[in-house]
């Protein structure tokens, strides 16, 4: 029963959604998503379906158009954090999706974290 990775990928996020449906209690889902060329990350309210905050290595503003890699991963995670603030979430759920957390997605939660959003 050999999957391939896009399976895998699909059956982890699923697993994961799941999850955090369980222990949400109500708080906001920070939800990241990655491709090869850019990393982008939100804040989703799934009780009123609204996205809270949004940033993503497109914007031009946070200097890291087009890259894919660990600090532009840090910049976006401090970016979120402080847009959380000022819709007035501190504490929300981390959703991988089906991403390991390891390398970006790390780095990108740890930035979240130090920006002052609990999880």
């Amino acid at each position: 029963m050999a999957l391939n990775k896009r399976e895998l990928f699909l059956k982890r996020r699923l697993r994961v959604r799941n999850k955090l449906r369980k222990i949400s209690d109500g708080r906001p889902r920070l939800s990241v998503h990655r491709s090869s060329k850019n990393i982008s990350v939100q804040l989703i309210d799934d009780a009123k379906g609204v996205t809270l905050a949004a940033a993503s290595s497109l914007e031009k503003d946070l200097g890291v158009v087009g890259k894919n890699n660990v600090e532009a991963a840090a910049k976006i995670g401090a970016a979120i954090a402080e847009r959380a603030k000022k819709a007035g979430v501190e504490e929300v759920i981390f959703d991988r999706g089906g991403f390991l957390f390891h390398g970006k997605i790390k780095a990108l939660a740890d930035a979240a974290r130090e920006g002052g959003l609990k999880f």
